[in-house]
C-alpha cells in the first residue's frame, strides 16, 4: 500500500512538473511584435522616427549637458568638483530616458560614435553610484537646497524625493541598452540598485510605496531580462502597500493615487502621469504573476476614464494645479494640461490592456492620442516640445526646446524610437494588425515565420495593402485587421462623444482580388485560409469628415462641435483666417466640407475647408454675422506659425459663440511686466467666471513670492485716462497666488513714475472687477504696481482701463 502510495504521489508530481513546464512563464496572452522587426517604410512616421534619431536625441542629449544633469554624475562620482546642479531631485531621470531612446535608435540603425557616447555616460552612472549600490546624485552630492525634497536620511521622503522615481527609469534604460548593445555595463549598475531595493523594500521592512510610480515598470522591465522573480514581486509589493496606512504612515491622498489600495480604486484621481505609469504596472504585475484581481481594478479604472475623463485628443489630465485628473466630465479645453508625458502613460496603459484582453477598443484610444494628443507634444523639426496640450488658446501657448521640469523631451526619444513595436502582435494562430503605415515585418506565428509587407499613406489614406509571405506554404493562420472605431461610426467605446454624422464608413477587404465578408472579433476582422506566398489582402477603409459632439455632462462643449478624420483631430488656427479670430467662429451643421491634401505644407497635410460664421460685435453692442471662409489643420501641426487663436471645439449653436468685441484702449496697448509670462492675458478681452478660472488666460508673478512687482500698459500716443478696473488671479485654495497685500496706479510723467490722485481704496476683492477712479490724467504708459502677501505670489486675469 505504502508503495502504491508513493507511486501516486511521484505520478502526481511529474504531471504538476509537466503542467508546469508546458504553460512556461506567465505573460500577457498576446504578444507584440519586437520592434526590431518592423522596419517603417512609410512617409508619416519613417521621417519622424529619422528626426527623434538625427536632431531629438542629440539635442536631448545636448541639454543634458548644458544644464549639468551630466555634470551631477560626474560630481557625484568624484570625476569633477563642483555643487548640484538644477532645482529638481529627479533631473537623473532625464538622462536615463534619453538614454533609453538613444539605446533603441543603436537597434534599429548600429552607430559607433553614439554607442561610445552612451558608454561614456554609463561610465559617469557608474561612478555616481554608491558601494551598496545606491544611486541619487543630490543626496551624494549634498545639494543642500534641494533637501526638502528628500529630507536627512535615505528613503525618509519618499512622497517627495523621486528616489524609486529615479531607480525605475534607469532599470528600463538599463533593460533597452542591454537588448540593443548586448553590454552589461548600464544593466550590472541598475541590478545592483534593484538588489538594494529589494533588500531594502519588502515584508518585514520598510512598507512604504513612493510618491511617484514607475518603478513597477521597470522592475517588471528588469525580470523579463534576467527571470528573477524577486523583482516581480517587488513591483507588486510596492503596488499592494499603495492606499494601507502601514506601521502607521499617513495616506498621502489622491494626488499620489495613495488614498486607497489600488485593487480598491475605481476612478482616476490625481497626478496623470504617475496614474498613468501606477496603471501599466498593474497591467504588467497582472501578465506575469497572473492575478486577475489586477485587471478588474484597471478595467474599472479605464472605464472611468474613456467614459468621464478622456478628451478628444486622447489627452489625460484636465487640471494644471495637480497636473492630472479633475472631476467627472470636467474637460475645460484653453486650461487642459493634457501633459506629454500622461499621453505616453495613456498609450503604455492602453496598449497593455490589448494584449491582456485582446480587444480593439484600447487600440483606438491608444491611436487617438498616439496622433494627437502625444504628436502636439514635439515640434515637426524634433527640437521644440510642449508640456501641457490644451484644445484652445488664444496666443499665450508656445513650445520650448526645455524646461526647468524636462521630463517630457526624454520622455518623446524613448517613445519615438520604440514605436515599431506597437504595429502588430501575435497570439497563437492569430496576427494582430494594430496600426496601419507602410513597413515590412517577419513574424514568428505558430511555430512558422511569416513576412508582411504593408503599403498605405495612412493616416491620409484608408487604403491599405498587404503582402503575406509564409515561410510554410499553405499554413492556417488568422491576419487579424483592426477596424477603427472611427471608422465604424463610434470614436470611443464609451458615450463620451459621438458622432452627428455616425453611419459607419465604407469598410472592404479584398483577398487577391476577391472581395472578402467578414465579421467583427472584438474590433478586429479576423481573415483565415491557408496562406501562400504572394497572397495580397487589401482593406479599404473610407475617410469622412466626422463631426464630433461631446456628452451633454462636459459644460466646456455644450453647443459645440469638432472635426474628424480618419484618426486625426483638427483644429482652426489663426493664421489660415484673414481676420486672425477663430474662436468667435460657428460651424453650422449644414456646412459642406471638403478636404484636400497638401504635400508642402507643414511637412504634409490634409486640410479641411467649409464656410463658418465669423462673429462680431458693432459699435452699438449689437451682433454681427458674417461668412468666413475656415480652415482646419491636424491638431498636431498646430503653434508651429506664430502665437495666435486656436481652437478645436467651435460653435455650432449661437448660444456657445463668443462675439469678438471692439478694440479697447487696453485690448491696443503694448503690455510689459517685472517679470512672469503671458502678460497677454491681462487685455485679451476674456471675462474671468472667477478668480480661480483656469480656463480664461491669465498672468502671474509666480514664483516671485511676497514681492514689489509692476505691470504696464504704453499706449501709441498719449490718452487720457480716469478709472482703471482689475481682476485678480488667486488659486490660493490649491496654488501659491494670492490677492496682493496692496497696490497702486502710476502713470509717467515727463519720464517719472507718479502716482495717481485717488480718494478711492484699492479693493483687493476676489470674484469681481475692483474699480478704481481717479483724477484724470494723461499719459503714453500706465503701470500698476503690486506689492505681493508675504509668502505669496500675485497675478491678474484682466485689466480695464478707461
Amino acid at each position: 500500500m505504502k508503495t502504491y502510495r508513493r507511486y501516486l504521489f511521484v505520478l502526481f508530481a511529474i504531471l504538476v512538473w509537466l503542467a508546469c513546464a508546458k504553460s512556461g512563464p506567465k505573460d500577457y496572452p498576446i504578444q507584440p511584435l519586437p520592434f526590431t522587426e518592423v522596419k517603417l517604410t512609410d512617409t508619416f512616421w519613417r521621417p519622424r522616427m529619422e528626426t527623434n534619431r538625427t536632431v531629438t536625441i542629440p539635442h536631448a542629449l545636448h541639454k543634458c549637458e548644458e544644464t549639468g544633469r551630466l555634470d551631477n554624475f560626474a560630481i557625484a562620482g568624484g570625476i569633477e568638483e563642483g555643487e548640484q546642479q538644477g532645482i529638481y531631485p529627479f533631473d537623473d531621470t532625464d538622462v536615463f530616458k534619453t538614454l533609453e531612446g538613444a539605446s533603441y535608435a543603436l537597434m534599429l540603425h548600429p552607430e559607433s560614435a553614439l554607442a561610445a557616447y552612451l558608454d561614456s555616460i554609463i561610465a559617469l552612472v557608474g561612478a555616481a553610484q554608491e558601494k551598496d549600490g545606491y544611486l541619487y546624485t543630490v543626496r551624494t552630492n549634498r545639494a543642500d537646497h534641494l533637501e526638502k525634497w528628500f529630507g536627512g536620511e535615505r528613503w525618509e521622503k519618499l512622497d517627495s524625493s523621486h528616489e524609486l522615481y529615479n531607480a525605475g527609469h534607469l532599470f528600463e534604460a538599463s533593460a533597452a541598452h542591454y537588448q540593443a548593445t548586448g553590454k552589461r555595463n548600464l544593466l550590472d549598475i541598475a541590478l545592483k540598485l534593484a538588489d538594494l531595493v529589494d533588500g531594502t523594500f519588502g515584508p518585514g521592512k520598510i512598507r512604504k510605496p513612493p510618491g511617484h510610480q514607475v518603478i513597477e515598470m521597470g522592475l517588471a522591465r528588469l525580470y523579463r531580462v534576467t527571470g528573477d522573480e524577486r523583482y516581480i514581486s517587488l513591483a507588486r509589493f510596492l503596488l499592494d502597500v499603495r492606499g494601507r496606512p502601514l506601521d502607521g504612515r499617513e495616506l498621502r491622498g489622491e494626488y499620489n493615487q495613495d488614498h486607497r489600495p489600488v485593487l480598491e480604486q475605481d476612478e482616476a484621481v490625481g497626478h496623470a502621469v504617475r496614474a498613468g505609469y501606477m496603471y501599466a504596472g498593474m497591467a504588467d504585475v497582472a501578465a506575469l504573476t497572473g492575478d486577475r484581481s489586477y485587471i478588474k481594478a484597471i478595467d474599472q479604472l479605464w472605464e472611468n476614464v474613456a467614459g468621464k475623463k478622456l478628451y478628444l485628443t486622447g489627452g489625460i489630465g484636465a487640471s494644471g494645479s495637480n497636473e492630472g485628473f479633475s472631476d467627472n466630465y470636467d474637460l475645460p479645453n484653453m486650461s487642459a494640461y493634457n501633459e506629454t508625458c500622461a499621453s505616453i502613460a495613456n498609450i503604455y496603459w492602453n496598449y497593455r490592456l490589448f494584449l491582456l484582453d485582446g480587444d480593439a477598443k484600447y487600440l483606438d484610444i491608444m491611436e487617438r492620442t498616439l496622433y494627437n494628443a502625444f504628436l502636439s507634444g514635439i515640434s515637426l523639426d524634433g527640437t521644440r516640445f510642449f508640456y501641457p496640450n490644451p484644445l484652445e488658446s488664444v496666443g499665450q501657448h508656445e513650445r520650448s526646446e526645455w524646461f526647468g521640469c524636462a521630463c517630457c523631451p526624454g520622455n518623446v526619444t524613448r517613445f519615438i524610437a520604440s514605436l515599431p513595436g506597437y504595429m502588430y502582435a501575435v497570439k497563437k494562430d492569430q496576427i494582430f494588425v494594430n496600426l496601419y503605415a507602410s513597413n515590412e515585418a517577419k513574424i514568428d506565428v505558430d511555430g512558422q515565420t511569416v513576412h508582411l509587407k504593408q503599403e498605405t499613406r495612412y493616416p491620409w489614406d484608408g487604403a491599405v495593402r498587404l503582402e503575406v509571405d509564409p515561410e510554410k506554404q499553405g499554413e492556417r493562420f488568422a491576419l487579424c485587421l483592426r477596424i477603427p472605431g472611427w471608422a465604424r461610426g463610434r470614436p470611443l467605446a464609451s458615450d463620451l462623444y459621438r458622432y452627428l454624422n455616425d453611419e459607419p464608413a465604407e469598410v472592404s477587404i479584398d483577398v487577391n482580388g476577391t472581395n472578402v465578408p467578414y465579421s467583427l472579433e472584438d474590433g478586429f476582422a479576423p481573415i483565415r485560409r491557408r496562406w501562400r506566398s504572394g497572397d495580397v489582402v487589401k482593406l479599404h477603409l473610407s475617410m469622412p469628415v466626422r463631426r464630433v459632439a461631446a456628452h451633454d455632462s462636459v459644460k466646456a462643449d455644450m453647443g459645440k462641435v469638432a472635426l474628424e478624420r480618419g484618426p486625426l483631430v483638427f483644429c482652426a488656427e489663426w493664421c489660415d483666417h484673414a481676420r486672425g479670430h477663430v474662436r468667435n467662429l460657428l460651424l453650422p451643421d449644414d456646412c459642406e466640407l471638403s478636404t484636400e491634401f497638401l504635400p508642402d505644407h507643414l511637412q504634409g497635410i490634409q486640410l479641411i475647408r467649409g464656410r463658418a460664421l465669423y462673429y462680431r460685435l458693432d459699435e452699438d453692442e449689437k451682433t454681427v454675422k458674417e461668412e468666413e471662409l475656415l480652415t482646419m489643420i491636424p491638431y498636431y501641426a498646430w503653434a508651429h506659425r506664430g502665437k495666435g487663436e486656436m481652437a478645436v471645439w467651435l460653435a455650432r449653436e449661437e448660444s456657445a459663440v463668443q462675439p469678438l468685441g471692439l478694440p479697447t484702449l487696453a485690448s491696443t496697448s503694448q503690455v510689459k511686466a517685472s517679470f512672469g509670462r503671458h502678460v497677454e492675458a491681462v487685455n485679451d478681452q476674456l471675462e474671468p467666471k472667477s478668480s480661480i478660472d483656469y480656463d480664461t488666460p491669465f498672468f502671474y508673478w509666480w514664483p516671485h513670492k511676497g514681492t514689489t512687482e509692476w505691470i504696464q500698459y504704453d499706449f501709441e500716443k498719449p490718452v487720457e485716462i480716469s478709472s482703471v478696473e482689475v481682476y485678480w488671479f488667486d488659486n490660493s485654495e490649491e496654488g501659491e497666488c494670492r490677492v496682493p497685500a496692496s497696490w497702486r496706479a502710476l502713470f509717467l510723467d515727463n519720464g517719472k513714475w507718479r502716482p495717481v490722485y485717488t480718494t478711492d481704496t484699492y479693493g483687493i476683492r476676489k470674484d469681481q472687477y475692483n474699480k478704481v477712479v481717479f483724477e484724470t490724467i494723461r499719459t503714453r504708459s500706465l503701470r500698476l504696481e503690486i506689492q505681493s502677501q508675504d509668502g505669496w505670489a500675485g497675478g491678474i486675469h484682466e485689466w480695464k482701463v478707461h
